[in-house]
């Protein structure tokens, strides 16, 4: 398991690290004269020592002021460019975007590959999804703004309506996708019209750097502006100005809560959140086993069990646990670990340097408390990884069951009266999906009737997941604010907004000119094709 004795591939070795000065601000690719961060990857060469990856701007609060103050010049208190634009021409800067984005899939895939250990198949499926993602958005918001290219007359009363941009976002997306949420995230934000400051994560931070040019020649001066550094010298300088009006973030409530409490104005300011979810399964007696532990090896451990779609706990009936884990534990054992572009790889170096410790201390404190590490090479420690540990039994006093463990362990609770599982998910502090395996309708109705009011997906003998991104993301409780998929994430990130004018003949004939005219970008009937 000690990915420091396989030997790497020409193809995927780093020759020349990256490098990275610049940021964009005001529409300018600015060179960083001050402090930087090196960047490594936890997959090691044959010295073991961590591989050097290159090196990004590690950027302070005067940075950071730069770049919200141009956000600011840019929203103009809504006189802007950007948020006064017609719809169209928004819509053709996003599609310069993406022709200018794709040349760069190669290096991007290579970085996430390097930079968080994602396998080279999921790399790309990352880098494409967030292009089908772009595409769509465009598509969902020519169809938003075709039903809003009219008039309605209620009460002798014309209205015009449609969304308008909320003002100036930060946005601040997660390691584990890096490209892909983050996207979700700023890409409804910018077409709709708002400004933008975008800071990458601490992981998955490098893979941004080849797209700044495509940002910066894309779309107008301070629309997007993009800041390296910590969050506490970047992200909370910028909430402090009060200026931001809707903070968009992927990652965990803390970071959350505490940036809310950064801003001055916490009364209007916007919130649009994805945060941790501790996703339960629910495996009835009746449930079929071959699906269910195919489904939960998916669940459980893709890229290592590091999403917040991930199975973090499973519930399995007393009448059938002992078959159950004998049969999971035998496929988890099954997985093959390696290097992310190895063929048929499916677990992965962990991209942060503490995490094995971290998952290694999980395990020992379930066995202290009376679990036991189900499968054979559960726990199986190296300088960059934790083998995937199953455990059973476990119980609401043991850390992996406190914790969310975003990472390779699988807490195992037999169950022999629905109440129980019902109990500890409505106790829960999350609630953003759940799996429900079984057959019999007459159990499964009243179920799903229950989790419809605990979470927000049911998943239904499958595991869960975000996807299709046309469905809505979001969760109860601690787990989401808002929802993120590409329809809702533009209503999410704006505001309706109307023109009313009284039904006289006055006012109709000035409504027919500026119809006539290009006089105003937000009353037209134009139709996007």
């Amino acid at each position: 398991m000690d990915t420091s004795k396989i030997a790497i591939s020409e193809q995927y070795t780093i020759k020349n690290p990256l490098h990275s000065n610049k940021y964009l601000v005001n529409g300018v690719l600015k060179q960083w004269t001050g402090e930087t961060s090196e960047v490594y990857s936890n997959i090691c060469y044959t010295d073991g020592a961590p591989t050097l990856l290159g090196s990004v701007p590690d950027m302070d609060s005067d940075a950071a002021n730069e770049a919200i103050n141009s956000a600011v010049a840019a929203f103009d208190r809504g006189k802007g460019d950007w948020p006064t634009m017609k719809v169209k021409d928004r819509i053709a800067c996003m599609m310069t975007f993406v022709e200018k984005m794709r040349p760069h899939r190669d290096q991007v895939v290579k970085l996430l590959m390097w930079e968080i250990g994602k396998t080279k198949n999921d790399a790309c499926k990352e880098f494409d999804r967030t292009i089908d993602y772009i595409l769509n958005t465009i598509e969902a918001y020519k169809k938003l703004d075709r039903k809003s290219a009219r008039f309605d007359n209620q009460s002798g009363i014309f209205a015009h309506i449609r969304r308008s941009p909320l003002g100036v976002v930060l946005c601040l997306g997660p390691y584990n996708y890096p490209l892909n949420e983050t996207f979700c995230l700023l890409i409804p934000a910018l077409i709709m019209g708002n400004t933008t400051i975008f800071k990458p994560a601490k992981l998955g931070v490098l893979l941004i750097t080849p797209l700044l040019e495509a940002f910066q020649e894309s779309f107008p001066a301070g629309v997007v502006n993009i800041v390296f550094g910590r969050g506490r010298k970047i992200a909370a300088p910028i909430m402090q100005t009060g200026f931001v009006d809707v903070l968009a973030l992927i990652g965990h409530s803390t970071s959350a809560v505490a940036l809310q409490d950064e801003h001055p104005f916490k009364n209007r300011l916007r919130l649009i959140l994805g945060l941790e979810a501790n996703n339960p399964a629910i495996i009835l007696p009746d449930a079929d086993l071959d699906l269910v532990v195919r489904e939960c090896i998916s669940g459980t451990l893709s890229y290592n069990g590091q999403r917040c779609t991930a199975l973090k706990v499973l519930f399995v009936h007393a009448d059938i646990v002992e078959e159950f884990n004998k049969r999971y534990a035998e496929a988890v054992d099954a997985l093959q670990y390696g290097l992310p572009w190895e063929d048929g790889v499916f677990l992965t170096p962990l991209p942060e340097k503490n995490k094995p410790a971290y998952i290694d201390g999980l395990i020992k404190d379930a066995v202290s408390k009376g679990a036991e590490v189900l499968n054979k090479r559960g726990g199986e420690l190296s300088e960059n990884y934790c083998y995937p540990a199953v455990l059973y039994p476990v119980s609401t006093d043991m850390r992996v069951y406190q914790e969310e463990q975003f990472g390779p362990v699988v807490p195992i609770i037999p169950f022999t009266n629905i109440d129980e599982p019902l109990d500890a998910i409505a106790a829960s502090q999350y609630g953003q999906q759940v799996s429900l395996f079984g057959k019999d309708t007459k159990s499964l109705g009243p179920l799903i009737d229950i989790f419809a009011n605990l979470v927000c997906r049911v998943n239904l003998n499958s595991a869960c997941q975000r996807g299709p991104d046309i469905y809505p993301f979001t969760g109860r409780k601690n787990s989401a604010v808002g929802t993120l998929s590409v329809f809702d994430a533009l209503r999410s990130f704006s505001i309706r907004c109307f023109v009313a004018s009284k039904d006289n003949q006055y006012n109709n004939e000035i409504l027919e000119k500026l119809l006539a005219s290009e006089d105003s970008n937000f009353i037209n009937t134009d139709y996007l094709l």
